[in-house]
């Protein structure tokens, strides 16, 4: 029996963000009364882009706060949930990383604490990260490898990822785990980030700005493919055996962030050269996953070579900086 997402409520954490915005887009898409915890209002952001502070519940709150969480599960009958809600810049991380361990570990345990008492959640996809694995010399990462986060948000996804684990195995939880690479795609305002970042600049005609010595190695990863993923491992949840179990989710193709720079700007600029700092610290150098378990326990496999997703990213950045730049004058 094929699922169906239509008359289900959905709630998702972190609506706000890049992948938070187009999986609750999705969902609504598909039919499911969606609902979002959200604590700032951020006008510009692809949340209200897509238009959906006309299409979905907004329960106001934080991660933070236990009761706000349980509020909205209880009150909006939630019986599925995505967990995308975090603070996701490391740079942040590293600065401020009270904040974040708040944010993304303590509103990691009060959201499957609530999820526990609830009697009608009966699916939680948990959002984690290659960077939980922490610096390994064996690439790429698999599944069972240890999780050794070292920096900030490295470890707050370690240990988001292990709490949720405890979860399943303590309490026989319905948890799912993703790990994905660095998703990236229209709607990230965070221009700190390499790709939103390079394209910004490039659109400017300006020169970007590489932090690091421009050899550090990701995978890149479309973020609808990010969304394929996630709606299809919790579809397949009514299956016990997944329960408890950590998925990566990635292009299985690795790229140096110079070489990522570099594509942005033939499609941009191609006339820019970029400026690099060297000044990167406190981050991994080589990360990339094998998402071979996802292939074959889900048969899910991504759909967007690199090309095709930078394509669709820098398209939907001239439309918003262009938006933007009407609105303004």
């Amino acid at each position: 029996m094929t699922f169906r997402w239509a008359g289900r409520s959905v709630l998702v954490t972190g609506a706000t963000g890049l992948l938070g915005s187009w999986l609750a887009n999705e969902l609504h898409r598909q039919g499911a009364n969606v609902v979002t915890l959200m604590r700032d209002v951020v006008p510009h952001s692809n949340f209200f882009m897509l238009g959906l502070d006309k299409k979905i519940s907004v329960a106001r709150g934080e991660l933070e706060s236990y009761h706000e969480v349980e509020r909205a599960l209880n009150e909006y009958e939630v019986e599925a949930v995505f967990h995308a809600g975090a603070q996701t810049i490391v740079g942040t991380a590293n600065r401020s990383p009270l904040a974040t361990f708040e944010a993304n570990v303590r509103g990691t345990w009060n959201l499957l604490e609530a999820c526990r008492h609830s009697k009608m959640v009966r699916r939680v996809v948990v959002a984690s990260s290659d960077k939980a694995y922490g610096e390994s010399k064996k690439l790429p990462y698999t599944e069972d490898m240890p999780l050794e986060g070292r920096h900030p948000y490295d470890v707050s996804k370690s240990c988001a990822d292990l709490i949720s684990t405890a979860y399943y195995r303590t309490y026989g939880m319905p948890v799912t785990i993703t790990r994905c690479g660095n998703i990236y795609g229209g709607g990230d305002l965070n221009f700190n980030r390499l790709v939103p970042g390079t394209i910004k600049s490039a659109l400017a005609g300006e020169q970007p700005v590489i932090r690091s010595d421009g050899q550090y190695v990701r995978d890149y990863f479309y973020v609808l493919d990010a969304v394929e993923a996630y709606v299809a491992l919790a579809e397949k949840m009514d299956d016990r055996a997944l329960w408890g179990e950590a998925f990566n989710f990635g292009t299985e193709e690795k790229f140096t962030v110079l070489e990522i720079v570099k594509k942005l700007l033939a499609l941009t600029k191609p006339s820019l050269k970029p400026q690099i700092l060297n000044e990167a610290s406190g981050e991994i150098r080589e990360q990339y996953l094998s998402a071979k378990k996802a292939h074959k326990v889900l048969g899910w496999k991504a759909k967007y070579p690199l090309q095709k997703g930078l394509k669709e990213t820098v398209a939907w950045y001239k439309n918003y900086l262009r938006g933007r730049k009407e609105r303004a004058s």
